[in-house]
């Protein structure tokens, strides 16, 4: 029996696919039969995980190199995917850096590279791909957030405000898309053993992070991504305009 998490069937697209919990969802898609887009900055590294996932899952695959910060680079992503994998129905946006230069740090340069590629590309994608998802029932649309949208923390103000904004985008854009029967929700991570973590990780005592995580431990990046599977899903049929907290409880910790 085909499993449920394996519908629909369509293809997804995955931002930021080539490492981390973009990587980590893609993996986790394929494992039941969905084939999917990695689009990728590191143009290489998407199309040679494309070919690990290909391998390994038995689903079509395929790695797009694209800068999300160049409006005009989405068509062309967009044109090559939707030759490949003509049946598009999901999105998952999960590209992004993060500053750590705090207030002191903010440029308009430095501005504007993470609200676009965290924000401005994820809006953008979502309208480019609307006659997909109207085209395939059962669409649906994830974006990665963080509990830094509602944690206080003076070292990202940048990544913060992007991810604040994210969570208020999706839930503006659930009133529209809901009329066409496409679901649209938020993933919120906690502290995620991802490269984009590991600096911190590697530069601060050990326990940094663990001493508030109510479960004692960094999260892994295949935890997020078998939310993200079941918010791509038939599944959660139910679930839009949501905000998914996986920070095995460090938002209502007290500890110290």
């Amino acid at each position: 029996m085909k499993s449920l998490l394996a519908s629909p069937d369509t293809a997804v697209i995955v931002t930021g696919g080539a490492s981390g919990l973009g990587l980590a969802s893609a993996r986790a898609l394929a494992a039941v039969g969905r084939d999917v887009a990695l689009w990728d900055i590191q143009a290489e590294k998407a199309q040679n995980r494309a070919s690990e996932i290909a391998k390994e899952f038995g689903v079509a695959a395929l790695g797009v190199g694209v800068d999300l910060c160049d409006p005009s680079a989405l068509r062309a992503a967009l044109n090559a995917t939707r030759a490949a994998l003509p049946r598009i129905g999901g999105l998952l946006h999960a590209a992004g850096t993060v500053d750590t230069g705090s207030l002191e740090g903010i440029t308009p340069e430095k501005w504007d590279a993470g609200i676009h590629v965290h924000l401005r590309a994820f809006a953008l994608l979502v309208q480019a791909l609307l006659p997909d998802l109207r085209a395939n029932p059962g669409s649906a649309v994830v974006g990665i957030a963080s509990i830094n949208a509602t944690l206080g923390n003076h070292i990202n103000p940048i990544y913060s405000a992007a991810k604040g904004g994210m969570l208020s985008l999706i839930r503006s854009l659930a009133d529209g898309l809901g009329r066409d029967n496409i679901r649209i929700n938020a993933i919120s991570p906690g502290q995620i053993l991802t490269p984009m973590l590991q600096p911190a990780v590697d530069s601060l005592p050990a326990g940094t992070f663990e001493r508030r995580i109510l479960l004692s431990r960094l999260g892994q990046p295949e935890e997020i991504g078998r939310v993200a599977r079941f918010l791509l899903s038939d599944e959660a049929s139910y679930i839009t305009a949501a905000e998914i907290v996986v920070d095995g409880g460090n938002i209502s910790s007290q500890r110290m």
